[in-house]
């Protein structure tokens, strides 16, 4: 039996995707590094520190630790510059309704991000109440892949992981939850998150009875 929902944020419950590559590719420019749109969905789903090293392979470039730190320190302040502009228009279509949908079955909602930034987005979107648990970058170290973020935010509702369903819209984070043991919900495109359960385009139209039924 599902008893608990844990969401990934970007390209799931908001899309600050945009924002992440605005950032990274003013970054990677500064570091002498060509960067587009095809070499930033390598980073979906990666932490700051993955998509860093990621960036310097694909240029072919080295950092000290202390440049290291001072390029991801300026990467997330050109980020921030874009979110504290951020408000409730940016939640995807569909989402509002179908988190009520869930609350009213009963079940507990969690947020898994990688992003450090989670609580800020959530509260500049006016979702923070949603949640009955905000797992992000600043409480787990293990990247997706890994179930670390997962199988916190079932720790953290005191649920079992295999009561949980995940919905996310990256192929690391369905590998994660697949680790985690958890049902999982692709958010996107059916030829890229296939090792999901299944996939939905959007939330639109959806509530989690029909996400249930499907899981049977």
């Amino acid at each position: 039996m599902k008893t608990a929902c844990i969401f990934d944020l970007d390209g799931v419950i908001v899309d600050t995707a945009r924002y992440h590559y605005l950032a990274w590719k003013r970054l990677a420019e500064s570091l002498g590094v060509g960067f587009s749109e095809h070499d930033n969905e390598a980073l979906k789903g990666v932490s700051r520190i993955e998509s860093l090293k990621l960036i310097l392979k694909l240029g072919g470039k080295e950092l000290s630790a202390e440049e290291f730190d001072a390029a991801l320190a300026r990467k997330n302040a050109w980020y921030l510059e874009h979110i504290h502009k951020i408000g409730p228009e940016e939640i995807l279509p569909g989402v509002i309704e179908f988190l009520q949908s869930v609350r009213a079955r009963g079940m507990k909602i969690a947020l898994g991000s990688a992003s450090k930034n989670a609580l800020l987005i959530l509260q500049q979107i006016g979702l923070r109440d949603h949640f009955d648990a905000i797992v992000d970058g600043n409480k787990v170290s293990l990247a997706k892949p890994d179930p670390e973020v997962f199988l916190c935010a079932a720790r953290e509702l005191n649920v079992p992981p295999q009561a949980c369903v995940v919905f996310e819209d990256a192929v690391s984070g369905v590998q994660a939850a697949c680790a985690a043991q958890m049902a999982v919900v692709g958010i996107g495109h059916a030829q890229v998150l296939h090792q999901a359960d299944f996939v939905l385009p959007n939330f639109l139209g959806m509530d989690i009875a029909a996400v249930l039924a499907k899981l049977k």
